[in-house]
């Protein structure tokens, strides 16, 4: 029996296509794909700490027989599989109740065809969020939504990528809440409830650093080590501490970035972080990781989810949003 508090950890594995296209890079419909690279090398990295965490999985990406040996491996080895929607655009809160509804359904099958796992955790593209989604998601029984970021610095991010990306004003038009509002830094960083008519639906965000709602996932702090990697590490170190001193028990996001370099995508070049060499940056993430796994007993969401399922205080939130 561990006397460490709870914690959870997932990874968002949005493929290299899903990337082109939110960018709106050329190229992106013929699906280029790392999967069959950096399952294998997450999977060997979670192995060797005997670690388990939640895989948010694209449904475009299952529906291809070619990604279903990786995908099956995830199950196999134990991991949870959450859905992270059929054709992962992150502006999917833009969408009608019918099409939310195809789009999470259609996911769900793919996934259990590819892993044999029924998905029972949902996280939106690029933190896409509506009552409308939660409501599909409540009435197909899921568990746990995973898709807010309660961060005051996503307009900062969303300026970052428009800067860099190719696209037209229809383009940035559907892109226009993408990594969320101002707004959303106003969100709780504990877990709760959204209120629904009826019922409700359990809501465990992705945590930001306790009271400044700034982003430590490690995509974020990846990037801020390419200017100083003991600034870095400390604020990371930070982050973990203040969590666990207020009772707060994280969750935190990967991305397949995190363990790839641009060596090896070259086409992903303008993402934060990936001038890093691949063998600095898994140095960097296993010394992340480990000093987590330190503090925290760390779980897959699904797990999480249910113990914070038993307890009685959990705020109710009305699910309000800009669109």
């Amino acid at each position: 029996m561990t006397s460490k508090p709870l914690a959870s950890l997932s990874l968002d594995l949005d493929n290299q296509w899903s990337y082109m296209k939110t960018h709106g890079d050329r190229g992106w419909e013929t699906f280029p794909s790392y999967l069959d690279v950096v399952v294998p090398r997450v999977l060997d990295f979670f192995a060797a700490r005997k670690q388990r965490i939640t895989f948010f999985v694209v449904g475009q990406d299952a529906a291809m027989e070619r990604n279903h040996e990786a995908l099956g491996e995830l199950a196999r080895a134990g991991h949870e599989i959450g859905n992270h929607s059929f054709h992962h655009e992150p502006w999917l809160h833009l969408y009608s109740e019918d099409e939310v509804e195809a789009e999470i359904a259609r996911a769900e099958e793919e996934i259990e065809r590819a892993t044999g796992r029924r998905t029972e955790g949902f996280r939106g593209p690029g933190y896409s969020i509506s009552k409308t989604t939660l409501r599909v998601l409540q009435r197909r029984g899921y568990r746990y939504d995973a898709s807010t970021l309660p961060t005051f610095i996503g307009p900062v991010a969303r300026a970052y990528y428009f800067m860099t990306a190719k696209l037209d004003e229809a383009d940035k038009a559907r892109r226009k809440e993408l990594f969320g509002s101002i707004r959303d830094g106003l969100r709780p960083v504990r877990p709760y409830r959204w209120s629904l008519e009826p019922g409700s639906l359990l809501e465990i965000p992705v945590t930001t650093f306790p009271l400044l709602k700034v982003p430590f996932h490690l995509s974020y702090v990846l990037y801020l080590s390419t200017f100083s990697p003991w600034l870095a590490r400390t604020y990371f170190t930070a982050a973990l501490r203040s969590a666990h001193a207020i009772g707060l028990e994280p969750s935190l996001l990967l991305h397949p970035l995190d363990f790839l370099g641009a060596d090896e995508v070259s086409a992903l070049e303008f993402f934060p972080g990936m001038k890093l060499p691949v063998e600095v940056k898994l140095e960097r993430v296993a010394q992340y990781l480990d000093e987590l796994f330190a503090l925290f007993d760390v779980r897959p969401l699904g797990e999480h989810a249910r113990a914070i399922d038993r307890r009685a205080d959990l705020r109710l939130e009305q699910p309000v949003f800009s669109t």
